[in-house]
């Protein structure tokens, strides 16, 4: 019998003081929830919820058909779009390299001061969003492509930056230590030691970035950073839904095509 009972005790799921602290913790979070819920919801009209199924129809009833006739249009802004994209990435790209060697422990010239700069870079870049920076630089610089351009350029330093000043750490040091061995410099060293291993990880990161930042380019118009977004913003203030639908379907279409295209080339490089 003191067998068996030891056997049950031995296999308690859980003690009495473990489901207290579980149920008490359920309890905590459907609380904050609620909390939460009421807070978010407090001015919220819901008669406008409740209206939205109807009000989604009819503008979906108005978006179609596209308006095939204002293609022609949106050619120019899209090539502007593809354009920011691209030259975004480039500018990303040469300021995300120095910043991703700086804060490489295995490349960093000072870890005391150097490496926690560059890894504020990267955090700052990748803490604001692309639409935030362009907002910021079309008050700065004016609007137009140059401010999405840079929008594009500073977001992305944050993004290639962390992922290949990882991919300098993860090196096989052995190549670098045979480089050293046989009395290389320091530039020799970075030349022939380092830059072959990350090389592959360097196109593949840039590509999967070029890709991103097509998506987040379409949208900087809104804000009068240039693009097809400046073609969106004026068929919603318009209320010209078919062109809206014309201007959905396109850049869905440059993302599908942004999207097979990097995937060849990365697969190409890999």
């Amino acid at each position: 019998m003191s067998e068996i009972s030891h056997y049950s005790e031995l296999w308690t799921h859980r003690t009495p003081k473990s489901r207290l602290l579980r149920w008490t913790g359920w309890v905590a979070l459907v609380a904050l929830f609620i909390w939460c819920w009421q807070l978010m919801t407090a001015n919220t009209i819901w008669y406008f919820v409740t209206d939205a199924p109807r009000q989604a129809a009819d503008i979906g009833s108005r978006m179609f058909p596209p308006s095939l006739a204002y293609i022609p249009e949106l050619m120019v802004p899209l090539w502007d779009t593809i354009n920011i994209a691209t030259l975004g990435t480039v500018g990303g790209v040469v300021m995300a390299v120095p910043v991703a060697f700086l804060a490489a422990r295995n490349t960093t010239p000072s870890a005391t001061f150097l490496r926690p700069v560059a890894l504020f870079i990267i955090v700052a870049s990748r803490s604001i969003n692309a639409l935030i920076w362009a907002l910021l630089l079309v008050a700065i610089i004016g609007p137009g492509l140059l401010a999405g351009i840079v929008a594009i350029a500073l977001r992305s330093i944050g993004f290639i930056g962390k992922l290949l000043y990882e991919a300098i750490e993860e090196i096989d040091h052995r190549q670098v230590e045979a480089v050293s061995a046989i009395g290389a410099s320091g530039a020799q060293i970075l030349s022939f030691g380092i830059v072959p291993q990350i090389t592959p990880a360097f196109w593949s990161i840039s590509i999967f970035r070029w890709d991103i930042n097509i998506r987040e380019s379409t949208i900087l118009g809104l804000v009068g950073a240039g693009g097809i977004g400046l073609k969106l913003q004026a068929s919603l203030n318009t209320l010209a839904w078919s062109q809206v639908t014309t201007i959905l379907i396109l850049i869905l279409g440059t993302v599908i095509v942004s999207e097979w295209v990097s995937s060849k080339v990365r697969r190409a490089i890999i």
